[in-house]
């Protein structure tokens, strides 16, 4: 059965609709819908990834990657569990591996990353986190910021040229396994300025950072998939495949279904779009993109400045917090549920 299409001005009117049907009345149906994604993937497990040789791989000990759809690295010197690494295969505009989530590499991971990357055959890496924050840590360096070349246990990683654009860097890195004749070169995407568990001060600039990517993935030849990710790989990762993803089902004329899009992802890496302000902001994003920057509608949802210092101040804490702690808020806001089907076509 052929699937039907739509006009992007079509698209439009109607996305725009719904977009302030949510927001009425302070963002009820944003907040409604939000609510109901919680139980999305509570069922499924992460036994891999609780394995004692595997928690300190993990750089938030309460985000784990779900077994059904992990990525699996070779394994190293037969070790038992040299195959792990914190990330997931999740769905995108054509297959249920079109992207690979995962979190910031840690010093300790990197060497595992970059065989990620080998192994899958990644071309393209979105990186949309800063590697600090103050003096926290959100993602360790795994390349050089400048063109020179890093060691990560067999690969030499040269970053061959770097150019910024409006808020992000593109950088052209030159990827090679030691004792193999060959290499690959992959495009690096930084966007920095993309607070922790936050969102952007205006849709513009990640539309058009999104959008860039997206153009770029269109061009290319699907030899793997493209690596997101952000410090830990749910927040900021789940919102940009969500946009991303769908800006590519409406180019197709396929009209957009935000929370469809958000259930699939969580059902392949929890918390994928971590947050009720993510949430709204994909939906202002994608209108943005849809309009040309014409809309009108803008949620009422935003943050002062002293909740934001407040939002920090609880992040820091929750990092700081003995594991036990951090499984016990975890499974306050993942109650039992039943898992939900997938809705939008592949």
């Amino acid at each position: 059965m052929r699937l039907q299409t739509f006009s992007r001005a079509q698209i439009l009117h109607e996305f725009e609709s719904k977009c302030k049907a949510l927001s009425a009345s302070d963002n009820r149906g944003f907040k409604q819908e939000f609510e109901e994604l919680k139980d999305v993937g509570k069922d499924l497990s992460t036994k891999a990834a609780d394995l004692e040789a595997n928690r300190e791989k993990n750089r938030y000990p309460y985000i784990l990657p779900y077994d059904h759809c992990r990525v699996r690295l070779s394994f190293q010197n037969s070790l038992p569990n040299s195959d792990y690494i914190n990330a997931n295969f999740v769905p995108g505009g054509r297959s249920e591996r079109d992207f690979i989530c995962t979190q910031g590499p840690m010093r300790d991971t990197m060497n595992d990353f970059w065989r990620m990357v080998w192994e899958q055959n990644v071309r393209i890496i979105v990186m949309v986190t800063a590697l600090r924050y103050r003096d926290l840590v959100l993602c360790d360096e795994y390349w050089s910021l400048q063109p020179g070349t890093v060691y990560h246990g067999p690969f030499q990683v040269t970053t061959m040229a770097r150019k910024q654009g409006p808020d992000y860097f593109i950088s052209t890195i030159n990827i090679r396994q030691r004792d193999c004749p060959t290499d690959r070169i992959l495009t690096h995407y930084h966007y920095p300025s993309w607070p922790d568990r936050g969102v952007p001060k205006d849709p513009s600039s990640l539309c058009a950072f999104t959008d860039h990517v997206r153009q770029h993935l269109e061009t290319i030849p699907r030899l793997g998939p493209a690596v997101v990710h952000c410090s830990a790989g749910v927040g900021r990762s789940g919102s940009f495949v969500t946009l991303l993803w769908l800006m590519q089902l409406c180019v197709r004329g396929i009209r957009p279904d935000i929370r469809a899009t958000v259930t699939d992802l969580r059902l392949h890496r929890m918390w994928m779009v971590q947050n009720l302000e993510q949430y709204i902001f994909v939906h202002q994003c994608l209108l943005y993109w849809l309009s040309g920057g014409k809309s009108s509608w803008s949620s009422s949802f935003t943050h002062s400045d002293q909740a934001n210092r407040e939002l920090r101040r609880r992040n820091r804490h929750q990092r700081q917090m003995h594991p036990s702690e951090q499984n016990s808020i975890l499974q306050q806001f993942l109650q039992p549920g039943k898992l939900l089907r997938r809705l939008l076509p592949s």
